[in-house]
This record gives structure tokens, C-alpha cells and sequence, in this order.
């Protein structure tokens, strides 16, 4: 068994969509606040703050009269913050990603429901805190038997709601074959294949970065603070939306296809006097 996220887009009645960004606005500040405390204890005291101590701060958080407005929303995603939080600087002690950042409202966010904040009932996800069950649009089924572990609620930039279903399921393996690939990547292609075939770069982008161009100077025309920079700044995010799902849609059907064409589990460096060149070497993909 493997566990394994579906992605579905879902569009919140006005009171599911309050609620959910209460939900992300104090999994934010909870974050930001924590994250703020224990760079301050480093610097200050030369003291690492961990998990279990930020705990313990959310929970004196909630009982002050600022930040009363915590209990409004579930719990769970904002202890789920706080361990991201502390993964996040695993993360960076060890070495495999950078110091933390702070939130920003302006990038969207999201927040994580673990099985005490959420029921699937009848093929219907229902949040904590909300009678409504999330009005997903169901673009495939989810395995048969299959029950959500996680669920995580993301609001893009653009303004899109998604929500993302943990579950564990058995994956099906693809037929074997022997077949093999060298793959080069290069400027005037995309891919160049060791077989000859050469891969263009998807058409259609050219379009879309004028587009964007036009729009991310509407944008800095508009005063800062203002309503209508607001609804500028949005437009450039819908635009970075739809390069992005292009480029998701373009290279997960390329990778697809190499995949089952080609031979997998297994990697190796080729070299490209195999295929009668002299100087490079081609990483082989299955």
C-alpha cells in the first residue's frame, strides 16, 4: 500500500469560504508568531525553541483576550502549522532547505485536517466547524474502500480553492520493458532523445507571457493600498496560474509517456559514445 494525494478544485458557499480563511488567516499568524519567538529566543538567549514549547504558546495565545478569536476556528490546523514549522527547521539544520520565511497573506496559503477535524461521509468531505460538506467537483472517483487520512485546503494566489486527499491505496505496477531512453536537455527543445527524437518547446507560451506582460504593467500603474491594485494584482496571479497549469499539464504528459515506453526502477549514467557522440553524458530515465 502507498499513500497517495488526489487534487480536486472546489468552489465554498460564502460561508465555508469565511470560515476557510479565518481558518488560513490564523494558521498564518500562528506560524508567523512562533516562528518570530523562536528566532528571537536564538538570538537573545542562544536558545532553541521546539514544538512542544510553541505548544504551549499557542495555548497561551488563546486564552488572551488579543488573540481570543484562535478558539473560532478548529485547532488542528493550527497545531499542524506549528509542526510544519518545526520540519521546516529540521529541514534547515540539516542543511536541505533555507532559514523559514514568514507568510504573507497576498501568496494564499493553507491548512491541513487530520482525521479529528474532518468526516467523509457518503463520498462528502465535511470540515470541523462547518455543517455544509465542501462542494468538491469530482473530476475522478477515489479508490474503491480508499478513506482519507490528511486533507489539506490550499487557496492560490489567483483566488482558486483546491483541496488535496491523502489516502492509502495499492498501485498498480506497468507492464516491464526493455526498452531504454537517453535524455538531453536542451534551449532550441525541450528534450532531446537519444533515438533521435527531437521534443519542441510547447507552443502557446508566447502568448500567455505577453499577456502577462501587459498585466504586470497595468499593475505597477495602480496606487499602492488602493481597491484597483488589488484586482491588478490578481489578474497577474490568474496569468502565473494558467503558465503554470500549462507547463504541469505539458510535462506530466511527457514524463508519462517516457515512463511507460521505457524501462523503470532503475537508473544508470549512459555514455553518449553509446549513442556515437564523444564528449557528454546523458542521464537514462525509465
Amino acid at each position: 500500500m502507498t499513500l497517495k494525494a488526489f487534487s480536486y478544485r472546489f468552489y465554498p458557499t460564502p460561508e465555508q469560504e469565511s470560515l476557510l480563511r479565518r481558518t488560513l488567516g490564523c494558521a498564518r499568524l500562528v506560524y508567523n508568531r512562533a516562528l518570530a519567538a523562536r528566532t528571537e529566543a536564538w538570538y537573545a538567549e542562544q536558545k532553541r525553541v521546539g514544538y512542544a514549547e510553541t505548544s504551549s504558546m499557542l495555548t497561551e495565545w488563546k486564552q488572551t483576550e488579543e488573540l481570543n478569536f484562535l478558539n473560532e476556528v478548529s485547532c488542528v490546523p493550527l497545531q499542524q502549522c506549528l509542526r510544519h514549522l518545526q520540519t521546516a527547521y529540521t529541514n534547515f539544520f540539516d542543511g536541505r532547505a533555507k532559514y523559514p520565511n514568514f507568510k504573507k497573506k497576498r501568496n494564499g496559503g493553507s491548512a491541513e485536517f487530520t482525521k479529528s477535524a474532518f468526516k467523509f461521509r457518503d463520498g462528502q468531505v465535511y470540515l470541523a466547524k462547518s455543517t455544509q460538506a465542501l462542494p468538491i467537483r469530482w473530476s475522478r472517483t477515489l479508490p474503491d474502500g480508499a478513506i482519507p487520512s490528511t486533507l489539506s485546503v490550499k487557496l492560490a494566489p489567483s483566488g482558486r480553492w483546491s483541496v488535496s486527499l491523502l489516502v492509502d491505496v495499492e498501485i498498480e505496477s506497468l507492464p516491464k520493458t526493455d526498452n531504454q531512453v537517453g535524455i538531453d536537455l536542451g534551449i532550441t527543445s525541450l528534450l532531446t532523445l537519444s533515438t533521435g527524437e527531437k521534443i519542441a518547446n510547447p507552443k502557446g507560451f508566447k502568448a500567455k507571457y505577453r499577456k502577462l506582460r501587459r498585466a504586470q504593467k497595468s499593475l505597477s500603474s495602480k496606487q499602492k493600498g488602493s481597491n484597483n491594485r488589488y484586482k491588478a494584482r490578481l489578474k497577474v496571479a490568474k496569468v502565473h496560474q494558467e503558465i503554470t497549469d500549462a507547463r504541469k499539464d505539458n510535462l506530466h504528459k511527457l514524463t508519462t509517456r517516457l515512463v511507460r515506453e521505457n524501462l523503470r526502477h532503475r537508473r544508470r549514467r549512459l555514455s553518449c559514445e553509446e549513442y556515437g557522440q564523444e564528449s557528454e553524458t546523458i542521464s537514462s530515465y525509465k
